[in-house]
């Protein structure tokens, strides 16, 4: 078993910044990749950023550019730095984990102020 836990949310303009953060624990040597995905009002759940246990990474089109991932492995800790946010950016924003099932964290509301 691995628990998610996401922090850093909360509001801000837009242009401003924001930096998530998901500490995992449990049974986390099995852990592969991880990332962030975001679920807006209304809408379904999309893939924001995917970061390998390697470190490579990959972004949504819509995020390139103005969000990073990155993984502190010795933290056990994935980040998501958001910058130049815009209200479209509003959102849940959970943490998912991969080892041999799927796990996610609650979720940390952003919300973008025009």
């Amino acid at each position: 078993q691995v628990q998610l836990v996401e922090s850093g949310g909360g509001l801000v303009q837009a242009g401003g910044s924001l930096r998530l953060s998901c500490a995992a624990s449990g049974s986390i040597f099995r852990i592969n990749n991880m990332a962030w995905y975001r679920q807006a009002p209304g809408k379904q759940r999309e893939v924001v950023a995917v970061i390998t246990k390697g470190g490579s990474t990959t972004y949504a089109d819509s995020v390139k550019g103005r969000f990073t991932i990155s993984r502190d492995n010795a933290k056990n800790t994935v980040y998501l730095q958001m910058n130049s946010l815009k209200p479209d950016d509003t959102a849940v924003y959970y943490c998912y984990a991969l080892d041999v099932a799927p796990y996610w964290g609650r979720g940390t509301q952003v919300t973008v102020s025009s």
